[in-house]
């Protein structure tokens, strides 16, 4: 078997709601860092963030390569982990039934390790599930181009639209440094991962698949 067709070995399709299992997983490691404080000489800081978040320092010096992984189940703040779990149960929900929760899982793990190789790359911290959503969001628009996506919670646009001002607003605000608590690094990468990934384990071009459906 050469490796081309390992790659795009398909899984069986099951539907065992992963979605769920991640956003409650999410949860918990929010819950985790009320509780877990470690003090610090700036203050005591939730452990989570000191040893789950991504922090490029810790993870080239100390060795904390798992940091990679568990950023994306850290948020900060109640908003934070609200706004991307309402994301990953919209998006989330309708992908796995038509990818299959195998695959769907595989997607989501790729794009956010991915997303945080990127920020690690660029000795960025970054906490939260976004590098995966805004890859859920392209993984959307390619099998639903049609359907409408409300973006500033207000303008409903066809999905391949919210990912095309979504990623152009990124790439303003990474290189005019607006709204610098945001990772639009992340957002970017997040996105590409994820138009790779379509390409190379699927086969399918979510570029031609937008321009086709015009």
């Amino acid at each position: 078997m050469n490796r081309q067709s390992l790659l795009r070995r398909p899984f069986t399709y099951r539907f065992y709601n992963v979605t769920f299992v991640l956003i409650a997983l999410n949860i918990v490691v929010f819950i985790l860092g009320q509780f877990w404080k470690v003090r610090l000489s700036i203050g005591s800081i939730p452990g989570t963030d000191l040893y789950l978040a991504l922090i490029p320092q810790l993870v080239l010096k100390e060795g904390y390569v798992w940091q990679i992984f568990t950023y994306m189940f850290v948020h900060d703040g109640y908003w934070h982990i609200l706004f991307n779990m309402l994301v990953l149960f919209m998006f989330g929900v309708q992908l796995e039934r038509r990818m299959g929760s195998s695959e769907f899982l595989l997607l989501y793990l790729v794009t956010g390790v991915g997303t945080g190789l990127v920020a690690l790359a660029f000795g960025t911290n970054v906490v939260g599930a976004s590098g995966a959503l805004f890859g859920l969001l392209l993984a959307f628009a390619t099998y639903f181009p049609d359907a409408r996506v409300v973006i500033f919670f207000m303008f409903p646009v066809r999905a391949p639209i919210a990912v095309l001002v979504f990623t152009v607003l990124s790439l303003i605000f990474q290189l005019t440094g607006a709204f610098g608590r945001i990772s639009h690094l992340g957002h970017l990468a997040g996105i590409v991962v994820a138009y790779l990934y379509f390409l190379v384990r699927l086969g399918i071009n979510p570029i031609r698949q937008f321009l086709e459906r015009r």
